[in-house]
């Protein structure tokens, strides 16, 4: 069995973080969401690994490698433009072969792994099994249409009358079977091969399509308040680490993860919190459900529930919370200016001002 990762696409709702980085490298609790996945594939057996890059290959490339530090072999397959999942399937055609493989969307997050669905997959192979869960506003996803015994009658992309609250889980098994069907389908109204078109094709034609409905967490980090909420449920499963130094004016109080290197210097962290290697938090307060990268300076400052990545300062600012923070960014205190109003008024005006 093998797989076949997303990881292109413009990552558009993260932007401006995206404008100079790629949406799946983007860390959660100081590790990429990317990363979670390609474990996750790993520690589930599988270890040949296609992976779809687009406009953020080379950034790929180097983060990733040849896969090895994740147990993988990672060939990588060039897409010119997001031109949908389905798509992604047809030009992987000469990677996948004739085997059965995994879809794993780059950017979502799995609580838990993929494990026992890939084994459920292997033991019963149907043509396609598809991974579902409950959501509060489908409209932004594509929706599964279940008969009363559970059997996947019908998919769309996105509607504005959703049939189900089920959303599919970015994460697909398939067998040789998906390859008719990519083939078979056309564009959709975005102009795109949608995934969702090709299952429906395979329903249609009377192939052997199940569903799961995961009753862990899974996120699409798509968006910040997504990246911020992932961050929060892993690193409420973080354990206590104290590997850098913290001096005795400052106090770590639960869940807090200080990498080698770090230096807490008369500030006070309220865990579940984590302080990458080579960092500096000085006089200041982080509060629950923060991660820090690597190299950040933190001086004066308030900061809770928010992820800041490396080589960033924050200075004198006083409180910062559900934030997302980018790379070699400068947060300090605005210049102070005096009190004025300033006009430029035509003839026969009035003006009130309200001191």
């Amino acid at each position: 069995m093998k797989a076949l990762v997303l990881s292109g696409g413009a990552g558009t709702r993260l932007r401006p973080i995206t404008h100079t980085s790629a949406k799946q490298l983007v860390p959660v609790a100081n590790k990429a969401v990317l990363f979670y996945g390609l474990e996750s594939i790993a520690e589930a057996g599988i270890t040949d690994v296609g992976m779809i890059v687009g406009d953020t290959a080379a950034e790929i490339e180097e983060a990733v490698g040849d896969g090895s530090k994740f147990g993988l072999k990672v060939t990588y397959i060039p897409q010119e433009r997001p031109l949908g999942l389905a798509h992604a399937v047809l030009i992987a055609q000469d990677f996948l072969g004739d085997d059965d493989f995994v879809m794993y969307l780059g950017d979502n997050f799995i609580v838990g792994g993929i494990t026992d669905l890939v084994e459920e997959f292997r033991d019963s192979r149907p043509d396609a099994q598809i991974l579902l869960t409950r959501v509060a506003d489908p409209r932004a996803f594509g929706v599964a249409e279940l008969d009363p015994s559970g059997q996947v009658i019908g998919l769309e992309e996105k509607p504005d009358q959703p049939k189900s609250d089920l959303a599919l889980v970015g994460v697909y098994l398939f067998t040789p079977a998906i390859h008719r069907a990519v083939r078979a389908i056309e564009p959709s109204w975005r102009g795109e091969l949608e995934i969702t078109h090709a299952i429906q094709h395979l329903i249609d034609s009377r192939a052997d399509v199940r569903s799961t409905v995961i009753k862990g967490y899974w996120k699409d980090t798509g968006n910040v308040g997504d990246m911020l909420e992932v961050n929060r449920t892993v690193l409420e499963a973080m354990e206590r680490r104290i590997d850098g130094t913290v001096d005795d004016a400052s106090q770590t109080i639960g869940r807090v993860v200080v990498e080698e290197g770090a230096r807490i210097v008369n500030s006070r962290i309220v865990g579940p919190v984590v302080i990458g290697a080579g960092t500096l938090v000085s006089d200041s307060y982080v509060g629950p459900f923060t991660s820090i990268a690597e190299n950040c300076r933190i001086t004066d400052s308030e900061l809770e529930f928010s992820i800041v990545l490396r080589d960033s300062s924050i200075r004198g600012v006083g409180r910062i919370e559900s934030s997302l923070i980018g790379r070699h960014v400068e947060v300090t205190p605005a210049p102070s200016v005096p009190s004025a109003h300033r006009f430029v008024l035509g003839d026969h005006s009035k003006v009130q001002i309200t001191s």
